[in-house]
Order: structure tokens, then sequence, then C-alpha cells
């Protein structure tokens, strides 16, 4: 028969370890809980207590140092930045295969608060199993962390929990959050070439101009040339950068202060929205982006059983765009009045016709969560291209705007030395 070597705790928070001579890993579980224990490890091979035993020394090392730190900043970094997409994706993932192992909810929870996940604090499982243990729904115990799991993950489990599935429902969750960090990651991941270029291109156009620039006025200074147009042009502009910079830096500081306000202000906001979704090039890709994570989180949502005006709520809350939240909010109202979905979107004018088409044809077969998949699908993929195109768009026009400015340098110096040598004989 297999032996599963373990690590568990006894009620007293003491730590034991032992081999279970039992057939599967089902089956060491319930011998486990059977003894009392709270399971910590288990696995066939022995060296999984070593393993451990490693982990939790990690753990409690970890959270020793974090103990260094004030109170104030110990709570912000645990308890106030919100999990990435792909560290809720990790957490999700976890909690469901631990429950699909067979282990009851609280016993799962209190393994999450050993094992630890990216981005997410041992507290949160902690305070989880505590709030279930209290006799709370895993639902309304999340609901109490709204920094960490927003209304789409509550309500989801929620309605996992009155069908009583769970499981099934984590799983979901996790895909849902991994496909929206691989789209976020493409979208990062097209932007950071043309960044890294144009940092090197202004970080050589600036050392140049604060740096050789005095260099070579030095020489031009001693010599009764005439310069050229293009050379006084970027003389008068390296000064004004050594002697100005901390005008410019000003300016700069001041410019992003008032972004920054207009941006937190409404129309402001909306304004900034509008203009992304129009912008050339990228408005294309910000508008898929949008088209894609509306349809997806709604159906979603709708496939778990949430009902529809619940599901347009949690959608137009987690949309980031004000444009496409005004859409949502009008298509929830008129939903209310017994309307389709469809129709009132259509009104809006703001999502494309293939989305309506497509919606049309899912509340007509009595399947519109599977309608919004297919159209979640569509549009995630032409994303993926519009992606590539825009990044073989962007890198060739960066390289060209960064050869024209280091050209203008070289010309702007070689053209005076032209002119020095040309005048050699008068000196």
């Amino acid at each position: 028969m297999p032996q599963f070597s373990y690590k568990a705790r006894r009620r007293s928070g003491e730590v034991v370890q032992g081999v279970l001579d039992v057939p599967d890993r089902s089956a060491a579980l319930m011998q486990i809980e059977r003894l009392g224990l709270l399971p910590v490890a288990i696995d066939s091979s022995k060296g999984a207590v070593k393993a451990a035993e490693k982990a939790e020394r990690g753990i409690r090392a970890s959270a020793a140092s974090s103990n260094l730190l004030p109170p104030a900043l110990r709570e912000y970094f645990q308890k106030k930045r919100s999990p990435k997409l792909q560290e809720l994706a990790t957490f999700t993932q976890q909690l469901s295969n631990l429950l699909k192992s067979g282990m009851p909810l609280t016993v799962a929870l209190n393994s999450m608060s050993h094992i630890g996940s990216k981005g997410i604090s041992a507290d949160v499982s902690k305070d989880l199993k505590q709030d279930v243990m209290e006799g709370r729904s895993l639902s309304d115990a999340m609901s109490k962390q709204p920094h960490i799991f927003n209304d789409l993950f509550v309500n989801m489990v929620r309605a996992g929990e009155q069908s009583g599935a769970l499981v099934d429902v984590l799983e979901r969750l996790a895909t849902h959050f991994e496909r929206f960090a691989e789209l976020q990651s493409k979208f990062m991941a097209a932007l950071i070439y043309p960044a890294v270029v144009a940092c090197v291109g202004l970080g050589i156009i600036f050392f140049f101009m604060t740096y050789m620039m005095p260099k070579f006025m030095s020489i031009f200074e001693g010599m009764k040339v005439q310069l050229p147009m293009s050379t006084q042009m970027l003389v008068s502009a390296g000064h004004f950068f050594s002697t100005y910079w901390w005008l410019l830096l000003l300016i700069l500081l001041t410019m992003l202060i008032l972004f920054k306000r207009f941006q937190s202000s409404e129309g402001g906001r909306r304004t900034i929205d509008r203009w992304k979704m129009n912008a050339p090039v990228i408005g294309k890709v910000v508008k898929l982006n949008l088209y894609g994570q509306f349809a997806r989180t709604l159906s979603t949502l709708l496939h778990n059983g949430v009902p529809v005006l619940t599901a347009l709520k949690i959608t137009e809350q987690i949309i980031p765009n004000r444009i496409i939240k005004d859409a949502i909010a009008k298509t929830r109202e008129e939903v209310t009045d017994g309307k389709t979905i469809a129709q009132p979107l259509a009104r809006s004018k703001i999502f494309p016709q293939l989305m309506i088409d497509l919606l049309k044809i899912g509340e007509d077969t009595g399947d519109v969560p599977g309608a919004l998949t297919n159209v979640a699908n569509t549009y995630e993929n032409e994303l993926t291209i519009a992606l590539r195109v825009m990044t073989n768009l962007i890198e060739p026009a960066m390289i060209i705007i960064m050869a024209l400015g280091v050209g203008f340098l070289l010309f702007s110096v070689l053209s005076a030395m032209f002119a020095i040598t040309s005048n050699i004989g008068r000196f």
C-alpha cells in the first residue's frame, strides 16, 4: 500500500509529522482529520515534510522581517495594496485545488495561510478561516476585504455557494483572471520596446546637450567663424538646458499637477477616456480591450448564475472607462423596465454592431452567456492582432524620430567643423 508522509498541526498549534499507509491522498486527508489534526503538507515522498519545514521557516522569517516595519507601513503593504490579476489567479487556483482534493473549507483556508500566495498576505486566509469558523459564508467573509476581493469575486463565490459548485466557480474565476492578466501583459509588452527606445534617445540627446556641447563650444569660441544656423540653434538650446534646467523641471511638475487635477475631476476623466478611445492607432487597441473586458466579465457572471441587473452593475464598476460605464448604466436602467440587453446597448452607439448582433442571437436562443463568450473571444483575438500592428507601427516611428534627433545633433556639430576647416587658412 502506498505511503504518504505528512506534516500537520494540533489545535494547540503544535507541529506533528508522520507517515500513513493509505491507498490515496484523499484517504490520507480523512485519516489526518480523524486524528484531530490540521494538515499542512501531504506527499507520497518523505521529502515533502522537509520541503514544508523549509517553507514554514521562510514564512516565519518573512513575518519576522515584516514585524520590523512600523505598524502603519506594515498595514499599508500587507492590507492596502490590491493584488495583481495574476496574483488573484494564483490564489484562487490554489484554493480551488485544495477544495478539489477533498479538504473542508476551513482546513483548506488554514493550509492557504501556511502556503502563502504572492501579493496576498497569509493574514487574508487566516481572517477568512476565522470568519468561516464563526459561521459566515466564504462570500460574506470575502466581502469584508474589498481591497482584495472585488464585487465580481464575491458575487461569483456567492453564486457558487448557492449552486453547490464552489470549486467549479473558483476554477472559472482563476481562468478569468489569468486571461485578463495575459492580455494586460501583452499590452505592456507592446509598449516596452518603444518606451526603451524613447528613453535611450532622450538620454543621449540630453547628455550631448548638457555635457558634450559645452566642450565643443570651448573650441568654437576661440575661432572667429560664423557658425551655421543649425549649430547656433543647438548652442542656444544647450545653454538654455544647462542654465534653466530648474525652470523646465518646474514647468513639467506644474503641468503634471494640473493634469492630475484635471484627471481627478469627473469631466476631465470622461474627456481623457473619450480621447483614449478616439486616439489614432492606440484608440483601436483601447476599444477592443474594453469590449472584450465587458463581454468576458458579464459572461462570467451570468454563466455562474448572477442575476442580470447585478451582473450589469458589477461590470459597470469594474470597467475603467467612463464612456462605457455610462452606456452600461443606461442599459441597466432600461433592462429594469423589462427590455433586453441588446437594444439599449445599440442605442448607446458606443458598442460595435457585431456585438449587438451576437447578443440578439444569444437572446433569441436563450444563451446570452454563450453569446457574450463568443464576443469576448472575437475581440480578444482582434486585440492580439491590433497590438501586433500597433507595435509594428510604433517601433519604426520611434526609431525614425530618435534617428532624426541624433542626426540633427551630428549635422550641427559636423557643419560647424566644416565651417572651421574651410576657414582654417585665415587663422
